[in-house]
Parts: C-alpha cells; sequence; structure tokens
C-alpha cells in the first residue's frame, strides 16, 4: 500500500483543510465540495485526511462495517451477535466518474432472488464506504441520478436498494468529500445545496509559498517513507485533536443569541429552504469543539457562514458563488446577544496563536522541512483567512442603451462597415471592430431538439434510450443485467417448467429467461452554437438582442445538461471562441466580451463547425450534436461568398447534422437568407421572437422540420 502524503505538510489551503477537519469532527456537517483549478493539492488533500481518521471497531466478518457497540438491525449480513470486534482503519472509498448504478449502491442477483427467494445482495462503494471517507474526483462530471443516489444516501444516513420488489438496506454513514474545476462545468443548484461546506482553492501567487510545495513534493516523491516519517509527531498530534474534539462535541452549547445570529444570516442572505440554518449550526459547533471550547461565540458563526453559505447564494447558472463580508459583519453586529462576547470566543480555550497544537504544520516554518528549508512561510492552523475574498457579485444583465439600428436592410445595407473591417488581417481588431455590448435579458426559449432515437449521456433534450426512464420493452441482456423486465423474464421462463421439473410454487428460472427492460428517457447533446459577429450584425440594439438569444439558449442548455461550444465568424476567418465543454459558464462568459465587426465569412464559420464536430464525433460518438447558426444569413468576403456558405451547409446536412438557424434579420425589408441557408443545411429557421417559448404556449419544434415553411416565409420576404 503506498505511503499517502502527510496532511500536516500540505502548504498553505487553510480553507479547505479547515472544511476536511470539521467534517472529521463531525460528519452531520454534511460533507464538504472542494472547487478549484487544476493542480492545487484537492486529491492529495483528501487522500491525506482518511490517514488522520481514528481507527474502528467493527464487527468481525461483517460487510458492511458495523459498529459492534451498536450493530445495524438491518444490516444484510445481520443479525450480529455481542462481542469486541476487530480494529482497522476507515475506508478511503473512491467513487469513479464512470461508475455504475450498481457498482455505487451494490447489485441483487435476481436469478437467484426468483428462483430461491434469497436476496444475495453484492455491496456496493456505499457499503465499503460506511463509517469512512467516500471521496468523489470531478462530481460535476457523475451523471445527475448518481449524485442523487449519493447524497440521498449521506442525507439518510442508509442506502436502499429496490429491484422488482426485492429490497434490501443497510447503513451508509460517511465523510462526503466532492472536488470539481469550475471550468469543465457546474453542479446545479440544488446538488450544490445538499453538500454542507464549500470551499474554494488556487494556487498561491506568493513565489515563497510555492517553492515550499515544490520542496516538499519532491522530497515525497524520492522517498515517501521518510517523508511522511518526518512529519509523523505532527499528523499524531492532530489525530489526538480530532479524537479529542470528537469527544468535547456533545458538550458543546449552542445558546439562543447564536442561533439567532444563524437565523439572522441565512435570512438576510435570502438563501432557499432551511439547511443552510442547520448546517451552519452543526458547523459553528464543530469549529468550537475544534477550538476546545464549549460555547459557540459569534466568531464562530461568522466562520461557518464563510463555509456553509457562498454555494447556496447562487441565484441562476451564471451567478459566481461567494458572501459579502461587510454585509454578514453587519447582520452579525446587528443581531448580537446581549451573552455574546462579542467575538472573543474564537480566543478561548486551545485555539490560541501560542498554542502548538493549533497549527498541523507543526509552527509553519519550524516544521520538519522547516530548518534551512529556504524560508517557509508562517503557517498557522486550518483557519479561515481574515482577508477578505472576491464576493461573488452577480452579473449585471442590464442591456446598454440602444442605438437606431440602419432601417436599410438590402444586401448591401451594412457593406460599410464590413469593409472597414475586412482590411483588417482577420478576426483580431480591425478600424471597423466595436466593442463588445452586453446580452439583453434572457428568456425562457422553445424546446429544441434532435429528431430521432439516441444512446447518448442522460440529460433532459432529446428522446434515447436510456438507463432510466419508461420502459418501453425488453431485450437479452448484455453483460450484467440492470434493470429487469420481470413480465418478460416470467414469460420467457414459463414454457420451460415442466421439462426443467417444476414440483413446488417457486419458479425455476435460469440464466437465459432473463430480459432486460428497455427504457425511454432523455439525452443531453453537444449544442455547437455558430456565431455571426460580423459588421452587419454591429447594430447595437441587434447585437444585444442576438446576445439575449444566445444566452437564452444557454440556460436552457445547462438546464437540459448539454455540451456547449461556440464558433464565431467575422472579419475573414472564424474562430473556436469556446471548444466544447460542460462548462455553460464559460460560454457565457465568452459570449459578454464577444466584439463585432468587418466581412460575413460565413462559409469559414460553418466550415469551422464542421471541424469542430468531426473532431467530437471521434471522442463521444454516442452523443448528438445540434448546430445553432446565429445570423441574418449574408454571406460577403471572398468569390461566390454564397455560394461557398450554401456548399458548406450542404456538407453538414450530407452527415445528418441537425441543425436551426436562428435569422437575426430585423427591419422592414427582409431577404430572408437565413431560410435559404436553413434549406442548405436541411434544418429549420427560427426568428427571435419564435425562439420565445411564450409566443405560442405550449408549441415544442422539432429541429428537422419540413422544409416548405422555410421556403414560404423566404418567398414572402421578398
Amino acid at each position: 500500500m503506498s505511503t499517502p502524503y502527510p496532511f500536516t505538510a500540505i502548504v498553505g489551503m487553510d480553507d479547505l483543510r479547515l472544511g476536511l477537519l470539521l467534517n472529521a469532527v463531525s460528519p452531520a456537517v454534511g460533507g464538504v465540495l472542494v472547487r478549484g483549478e487544476k493542480g492545487t493539492a484537492k486529491s492529495t488533500a483528501v487522500r491525506a485526511l482518511s490517514a488522520l481518521l481514528p481507527e474502528l471497531a467493527v464487527v468481525a466478518g461483517c460487510r458492511f462495517g458495523c459498529d459492534p457497540a451498536a450493530p445495524d438491525p438491518h444490516c444484510p449480513d445481520g443479525p450480529h451477535g455481542s462481542g469486541p470486534g476487530v480494529s482497522r482503519p476507515p475506508r478511503m472509498v473512491e467513487l469513479p466518474v464512470g461508475a455504475s448504478e450498481d457498482r455505487l449502491v451494490g447489485a441483487l442477483d435476481i436469478e437467484r432472488a426468483l428462483s430461491e427467494g434469497v436476496k444475495a445482495f453484492e455491496p456496493g462503494l456505499l457499503a465499503d464506504a460506511h463509517r469512512g471517507v467516500l471521496y468523489v474526483d470531478e462530481v460535476n462530471l457523475l451523471h445527475d441520478h448518481l449524485v442523487d443516489l449519493l447524497l440521498d444516501a449521506a442525507a439518510m444516513g442508509a442506502s436502499y436498494v429496490e429491484r422488482e420488489g426485492v429490497s434490501v438496506r443497510h447503513a451508509a454513514r460517511f465523510l462526503l468529500v466532492g472536488t470539481m474545476n469550475p471550468e469543465e462545468g457546474e453542479l446545479r443548484p440544488q446538488l450544490l445545496d445538499r453538500f454542507g461546506l464549500t470551499v474554494e482553492v488556487a494556487a498561491s501567487r506568493e513565489p515563497e509559498q510555492r517553492v515550499e510545495v515544490v520542496r516538499r513534493r519532491l522530497a515525497y516523491d524520492d522517498d515517501p517513507a521518510a517523508f511522511a516519517a518526518r512529519w509523523a509527531g505532527e499528523e499524531s498530534a492532530l489525530r489526538e485533536r480530532i479524537v479529542a474534539a470528537r469527544a468535547l462535541l456533545p458538550e458543546v452549547r449552542l445558546g439562543d443569541a447564536a442561533l439567532l445570529q444563524i437565523a439572522a444570516t441565512c435570512a438576510a442572505f435570502e438563501v432557499d429552504g432551511m439547511r443552510a440554518d442547520i448546517v451552519m449550526a452543526r458547523t459553528a459547533t464543530a469549529l468550537a469543539a475544534w477550538a476546545g471550547r464549549t460555547e459557540v461565540g459569534a466568531e464562530d458563526v461568522r466562520r461557518a457562514a464563510l463555509l456553509a453559505l457562498p454555494h447556496r447564494r447562487r441565484r441562476n447558472p451564471f451567478d459566481a458563488p461567494g458572501l459579502d463580508e461587510d454585509r454578514l459583519d453587519d447582520t452579525l453586529e446587528r443581531f448580537k446577544g446581549e451573552d455574546d462576547n462579542g467575538g472573543d470566543g474564537g480566543n478561548d480555550g486551545g485555539d490560541g496563536g501560542e498554542d502548538p497544537d493549533n497549527d498541523p504544520d507543526g509552527g509553519g516554518s519550524g516544521g520538519p522541512d522547516g530548518p534551512g528549508g529556504g524560508g517557509i512561510p508562517p503557517q498557522g492552523g486550518p483557519e479561515v483567512s481574515d482577508t477578505p475574498r472576491e464576493s461573488g457579485a452577480g452579473r449585471d444583465d442590464t442591456p446598454a442603451a440602444p442605438e437606431p439600428e440602419p432601417t436599410t436592410e438590402s444586401g448591401r445595407a451594412g457593406a460599410g462597415a464590413e469593409a472597414d473591417g475586412g482590411a483588417g488581417s482577420g478576426a483580431g481588431s480591425g478600424p471597423g471592430e466595436q466593442s463588445a455590448v452586453r446580452a439583453a435579458e434572457p428568456f425562457r426559449t422553445k424546446t429544441l431538439s434532435v429528431p430521432g432515437l439516441g444512446e447518448g449521456a442522460a440529460g433532459r433534450r432529446s428522446r434515447a434510450r436510456t438507463e432510466h426512464g419508461r420502459t418501453t420493452g425488453s431485450r437479452r441482456p448484455r453483460g450484467a443485467l440492470t434493470k429487469l423486465h420481470l413480465a418478460a423474464t416470467v414469460q420467457a421462463a414459463a414454457p420451460h417448467q415442466r421439462a426443467r421439473g417444476r414440483s413446488g410454487p417457486g419458479l425455476v428460472v435460469r440464466g437465459d429467461d432473463l430480459r432486460q427492460a428497455t427504457r425511454e428517457g432523455r439525452e443531453g447533446n453537444l449544442v455547437l452554437f455558430v456565431v455571426d459577429a460580423s459588421g452587419s450584425m454591429a447594430a447595437r440594439a441587434r447585437m444585444s438582442a442576438v446576445k439575449g438569444a444566445v444566452l437564452s439558449l444557454l440556460l436552457d442548455a445547462y438546464q437540459r445538461r448539454d455540451k456547449v461550444g461556440l464558433v464565431t465568424f467575422r472579419g475573414r476567418t472564424a474562430e473556436v471562441a469556446l471548444p466544447p465543454t460542460s462548462s455553460v459558464d464559460a460560454a457565457a462568459a465568452r459570449l459578454e466580451s464577444l466584439p463585432t465587426g468587418g466581412r460575413t465569412p460565413l462559409a469559414a464559420g460553418l466550415l469551422k463547425a464542421h471541424d469542430v464536430l468531426r473532431v467530437e464525433r471521434m471522442r463521444d460518438p454516442a452523443r448528438r450534436p445540434l448546430l445553432l447558426v446565429v445570423t441574418d444569413g449574408r454571406a460577403t468576403g471572398g468569390p461566390d461568398p454564397v455560394a461557398l456558405a450554401a456548399r458548406a451547409a450542404r456538407l453538414h446536412a450530407s452527415e445528418g447534422t441537425a441543425s436551426v438557424v436562428v435569422d437575426c434579420e430585423s427591419g422592414p425589408v427582409r431577404l430572408g437568407l437565413a431560410g435559404s441557408l436553413a434549406s442548405a443545411l436541411a434544418g429549420t429557421a427560427i426568428t427571435l421572437d419564435e425562439l420565445r417559448a411564450d409566443s405560442i404556449a405550449g408549441l415544442v419544434r422539432d429541429v428537422q422540420q419540413v422544409s416548405s415553411s422555410n421556403n414560404g416565409r423566404s418567398r414572402r420576404a421578398a
């Protein structure tokens, strides 16, 4: 077994270490979600924590790790007799991103259940993690139904497995830790809320601290055992402090004054529901126990708010998590009770600055690598820094003041602006480039779906064969059986009962009788935006409306669990502004800063989109694409740009790519060029007004409609 990196050797990361330690003291806090960029020791810290947890007494031979002092009465391996049990370290169980539902919760042997009436249960990762640590790296990439199962088990302390009327329950209490890189996509707010605490981590920008990180890591890689031995004293001291804090936790008093501050803080920040109040109360109590005190003070409440509230402040998917600390301090001061000590509670007991127990790193520069180590910056215990963090101010969606749009919409209406920008070296800044405008207010869009039946990742957009959804039929299982179709299984086994010598009431079932249920649900798609940023779109009122429409479609993609990408074209070229990603936030940020100006290389934009989709088909062939072209349909620059654009569009049509053209043309005279482009793409065209869900209530538009409606619109415009 490899030697884990010592927890006390981690440099900096105060909030991360504190969040982990508070959950080690009180698992009822509800786990911690660690958000941060790659390479910031998120996984290292979690794995290091498991080595600090005290050993457990477990029932000998129990696969579910029951406590011999209080065994689970519903344990599938029970009932357990009395006895001292055996000791073992807590397990640190990792949940892979690609795990199946059966791997997480466990699997029932349906064949034995039907033929013998035996609940043959194979435990999953939740059983392995009982009374230990369950670590989910890249939790934002897990399928939603797995995250739901995981968080339900964490909240209830038990896991339930039910298959066709056969049910198994077992205890599943664990310290839940998830890590994620926000650049790869966000968790939905309702899932974020299920994590007790959230901490943000980032690499230090101080050269001295970065030097010490590298020095310690190199020393660990050279000889992990020797490096761990140098930190053994600090590890032992921190382990003893965790045990002491756990023992003190039941004696900590949460007074009415602290409760009032907690409730007032949650109300002031308008968090939804009551979970935030409960988590804050548990966190403040754990903080007091960690400091060696038996009374929760105002500073405990403040620190609890900084850990428990930022991720619950998001009002829409594009809001950054954060907390206004000035507002927090004002609220705490306003509701400070008479029996409160004014925040001095954080300095009582064993939490003083001179107490070596307060420093998991052995006093920072005085640790094992300190002498002659190049001067590690002072590193205190895992406490919340007093330095104000960046507050997560919401995005200002107020559109810029519109400017008059040219009234002439003929093919040469924007030629002057385009010609100016076209003199530049490409899509970069040119004489005709205009600064970015803000998006108009987003709105609820109509549902755009890919036709046919897919087999992609679970989502909420297009019809697909999935593991979850309504049952549509049955088939022989390919590999392990996951969803039994009971009626089809009985129907397959019934004709053979006499030949198999059935004599009792039980059904004689063989493996080849089993039938897998086929289900139909919804999948997520790859939504690739191709946005015209040329001079013909440069009128500020129009571009603001276009950005508002794209932002609305991005919100829709977020809710439907799609991947998104962004291609823009202007000047002489097209560029991939955002490669396909699960981070809709990143797409919204790129859209917000998008400038306009120059010619309209429509063909280049379509060809660049074709290159992106070709690569993505090789990476993820099951995820079907949806191409959204946002343009007025004009094409300029180069010889015969309209024919080139039509040829590029037919390339997409020949590969069966589902396409929608969002027609941005406006004004009294319309050429209907977007409709012609949609016909070449074998897709459909929809205007900005028609994109709104409330324009015709309840209408759901499939992306491959009969093109006659588009041709009719073009003829009417002409």
